[in-house]
C-alpha cells in the first residue's frame, strides 16, 4: 500500500510537490476564522481586508490579545471553525513577510500536551525558522517575496510536515494534544522589532480522515 506522502513525491517533481493530492478542500470564508488583535484597539487599527490580502501588524508596545495576558502583542487570524483532534489536515496559504519584520510568529498549530503549539514558524533576520531554535533555518531570504505555505498535521502519526513553494523543508513530531488549529499572522517573540507585519491570501483548509 502507498503512503499519501509517497503518493505526492510519485506525483511530482520533488521539489515542486502538490502537497494537496488526495485531500478534501474544505470551504473557507471569513466566518472561519477569529481576530486577535491587541485588546484595547480597533480592528481597523491592526488589520485589513482588501483586494484579497489580509493584512496584519503589530507593535512592540502593544497590549496583549485580552486584558491581563501576560503574552507578547499579537494580531493572529484563528481558523475557529475548523477546530480538530484527529485525521490528517492542511492549511495552505501564500504568505508575506515584510523586511524589517523580526522575532515574530507567522504560523502556528495550535495545541499540545505540554505547550501550547505543535508547531511554530517564526521570522528572524529575514529567514524563516522552526519554533525558537535560532539555528534552525529551514527558509532563507524568506522576506520581501511572496511564498507558498503548506503545513500539514497527521494526528494519528504525530507528524508535522512544511512545505514552501511546493518543497519540502521540514518534518518532525508533534507534541500531542487532543485539539488543534491553525493560525496566521504576527505574534511577536524575543528580539522582536518594533514593528511586525505579515500578509496572506488564498488560504485553504484541507483534510483527509
Amino acid at each position: 500500500m502507498i503512503s499519501w506522502v509517497m503518493m505526492m513525491m510519485i506525483s511530482c517533481r520533488a521539489d515542486e510537490v502538490d502537497t494537496t493530492l488526495g485531500f478534501t478542500d474544505l470551504p473557507f470564508n471569513t466566518s472561519y476564522y477569529h481576530l486577535h488583535k491587541p485588546y484595547d484597539l480597533p480592528e481597523t487599527q491592526r488589520y485589513s481586508f482588501a483586494g484579497g490580502v489580509h493584512r496584519l501588524w503589530v507593535y512592540a508596545t502593544d497590549k496583549p490579545y485580552r486584558r491581563g495576558s501576560p503574552t507578547k502583542p499579537r494580531t493572529e487570524l484563528m481558523i475557529s471553525g475548523y477546530t480538530y483532534s484527529s485525521g490528517i489536515w492542511q492549511f495552505e496559504g501564500q504568505g508575506y513577510v515584510p523586511k524589517g519584520t523580526n522575532g515574530v510568529c507567522i504560523m502556528q498549530v495550535f495545541g499540545a500536551t505540554r505547550r501550547a503549539t505543535s508547531l511554530m514558524l517564526r521570522v528572524y533576520n529575514g529567514s524563516l525558522m522552526y519554533y525558537q531554535t535560532y539555528s534552525t533555518v529551514i527558509v532563507p531570504g524568506i522576506s520581501d517575496r511572496w511564498f507558498r505555505l503548506n503545513v500539514i498535521h497527521d494526528v494519528g502519526a504525530g507528524k508535522v510536515f512544511v512545505h514552501v513553494d511546493g518543497a519540502l523543508v521540514y518534518e518532525g513530531a508533534d507534541h500531542g494534544g487532543s485539539s488543534h488549529y491553525f493560525k496566521c499572522g504576527v505574534y511577536a517573540q524575543k528580539d522582536m522589532s518594533s514593528y511586525m507585519e505579515s500578509r496572506w491570501k488564498e488560504i485553504q483548509i484541507f483534510n483527509k480522515n
